[in-house]
């Protein structure tokens, strides 16, 4: 049984929808802990097997500032030897569309982090068919990448 934290910023609900679809995908073979990013600082992620962020993106490619001083935080931790995603909601019609999920993928892998999936990117609310047959996938690499890391331990 892994660890899992499940961070998310969320202004409108649809990340933290999406959250809670990635929670009850994973929940019962896995320990998991879901919180707003916010509320919680990097170094606790230590404590986990596996770290899932995921957050919308505001404007054209920016973090939402409720996040922003969690990110620039990130650099202080080291995260090596953990599993890693980021998934998050955004709008089309931007050039940078969901570029918060990017930065996320980017930051964690700069500390340690070993990706376990391609971040899942949800246009607005992830209500349509496609989103959740990504959904599927992106819990099933992360179910698949979690049993080779528990068998390993």
């Amino acid at each position: 049984m892994a660890r899992i934290f499940i961070g998310f910023a969320s202004m409108s609900g649809n990340t933290e929808e999406m959250a809670d679809l990635i929670k009850g995908r994973l929940e019962g073979d896995h320990d998991i802990h879901l919180d707003e990013i916010e509320e919680i600082e990097p170094d606790f992620l230590v404590g986990f097997d596996a770290v899932l962020l995921g957050s919308y993106t505001w404007n054209d490619g920016d973090l939402p500032y409720e996040v922003e001083d969690f990110y620039e935080d990130l650099e202080d931790i080291d995260l090596t030897g953990k599993c890693i995603a980021a998934f998050g909601s955004g709008d089309t019609s931007y050039p940078q569309f969901c570029e918060a999920v990017s930065l996320f993928e980017d930051r964690l892998t700069a500390v340690g982090g070993e990706r376990m999936t391609k971040g899942w990117k949800v246009d607005m609310h992830p209500d349509k068919e496609e989103d959740l047959t990504r959904l599927q996938v992106f819990t099933d690499e992360i179910i698949e990448h979690l049993g080779r890391l528990i068998q390993l331990k």
